[in-house]
């Protein structure tokens, strides 16, 4: 059995819009604002086109819980979580200094840039890794869909 196509395609795009900011953050530090401007929008998309496609799974198809073996399930959790809060404080903070560079609110936008990639790079690092414990290293477990979840089909 290989890897499945929605978790493969979603993780392909999250890491994608990780190598857009560190290329991003090259081309700001020689000066090209243009450049680094499409550049960090790339890479906006790409992780707007992760959450999209990541949501939708999550809704229709399901999450897939950890296979691996049981006494490491709670390690995996733990990780889980730090990814999720990785992730989510990633995209606020994503969020908030692209609209201060559009606004061109550049005092914040410098001060929070640095910041808002390195949590980018971790979430984008600890993302891949959830993927290959749930899909490489492991076989994945069980996975329901949201909506039969709660229609209870």
């Amino acid at each position: 059995m290989g890897v499945p196509f929605l978790p493969t395609i979603s993780t392909f795009f999250i890491v994608l819009s990780a190598v857009l900011v560190a290329v991003g953050w090259g081309l700001i530090v020689k000066r090209k604002i243009e450049a680094h401007k499409k550049t960090m929008i790339a890479a906006a998309v790409s992780a707007l086109l992760f959450l999209l496609i990541y949501v939708s799974r999550t809704i229709l198809v399901g999450n897939t819980s950890f296979g691996g073996p049981e006494e490491l399930k709670i390690y995996y959790t733990m990780f889980l979580i730090f990814h999720i809060i990785l992730s989510t404080s990633g995209a606020v903070f994503g969020i908030v200094t692209i609209h201060a560079g559009l606004k061109n609110n550049l005092v914040k936008h410098k001060k929070l840039g640095p910041i808002t990639s390195i949590i980018w790079f971790f979430a984008a690092v600890t993302g891949v890794t959830v993927y290959f414990l749930l899909y490489v290293f492991y076989k994945g477990g069980e996975t329901t869909s949201m909506i039969k979840a709660i229609l209870g089909f």
